[in-house]
């Protein structure tokens, strides 16, 4: 019988050592009011207290394949594109591991002297998941690649979102401010929560548009806009909206970059919903949020 894991009793985890495991295996993040699922491949989904009517980012059930859709960063380095949990582009990995904690999930791969360890957890009185990316050249010659990140918004209500695709189409929208990608569908009208996807770094380019990121018959083991090397900084008016960061970085031999993501989770009151302007939506709360987890020192607090 092949092993995929085993229990490490100091550190209270469990420890895969193989991908493909006979299905995915989850842990659960979270315990107050923000709640994610997360698979030993960054598969999953999360959401704010109701799974059906605060759904934050979308999920397939019964896809095929499996346990497709998650909090995915992809590395094209020279014409190799990986992931370090593997999927969704399923590249061989020089090595791989994922430990599942008691409310925290960290996913280490390496390609060709790159190593990439994620850490993901939901803090406590926290309305976000914060997702710490340690990139590492173990190599002897100095490395640059370019990182992609990826979530895709769900539109709030998780069985609306999957079936009433007329009114989905036309409903998408986002607003973008440096670094943060702000999903405020049907924020204007009918609600009074958003959401927002950041990292504590300037980015290169972005992109908020499904299609064009992914490409119109492309899935997620190959997105277009990695193949091609480039974010297109396309905005999302309707259809699908999703978040993804671009940036090229260079690593000296033994040099490490960290880069903190975080997927964030905002209400506000009705006299309180959008900015001086009266049109974009009021980031107050989400600036606080932001500030409470944007240096490595504090995610480690935090954890």
């Amino acid at each position: 019988m092949k092993s995929f894991g085993h229990f490490d009793d100091v550190r209270k985890e469990y420890v895969i050592q193989s991908p493909q495991t006979p299905y995915p295996w989850i842990n659960y993040l979270g315990t107050q009011a923000f709640f994610s699922l997360i698979s030993n491949t960054a598969g999953g989904y999360s959401f704010y207290k109701d799974a059906r009517l605060r759904r934050i980012t979308r999920y397939r059930y019964n896809n095929v394949p499996i346990d497709m859709g998650g909090r995915y960063f992809y590395i094209s380095e020279n014409g190799t594109v990986w992931n370090p949990g593997w999927s969704p582009v399923k590249t061989a990995l020089d090595f791989y591991e994922c430990r599942h904690g008691m409310g925290y999930t960290v996913i280490t791969g390496k390609k060709n002297d790159l190593k990439a360890e994620a850490t993901f957890f939901v803090p406590q009185n926290y309305d976000g998941e914060v997702q710490q990316l340690v990139l590492t050249n173990e190599g002897g010659a100095d490395k640059s690649f370019k990182l992609f990140s990826f979530a895709e918004w769900c539109l709030w209500d998780a069985q609306d979102d999957c079936t009433n695709f007329q009114r989905n189409f036309s409903t998408g929208k986002v607003e973008i401010e440096g670094s943060t990608i702000y999903h405020r569908t049907e924020y204007g009208d009918r609600r009074n929560h958003y959401a927002f996807y950041t990292v504590n770094d300037t980015i290169d380019g972005y992109d908020t548009d499904r299609d064009s990121f992914i490409g119109l018959y492309n899935g997620f083991g190959d997105p277009q806009a990695v193949t091609n090397g480039k974010a297109t900084n396309s905005f999302a008016d309707g259809w699908s909206p999703i978040a993804s960061h671009y940036k090229e970085i260079t690593l000296k031999p033994g040099e490490s970059k960290t880069l903190v993501f975080i997927l964030g989770y905002v209400e506000n009151p009705d006299d309180k919903k959008f900015g001086a302007d009266g049109r974009s939506i009021n980031k107050e709360k989400a600036y606080a949020m932001i500030e409470k987890f944007n240096t490595p020192e504090k995610v480690t607090a935090g954890l």
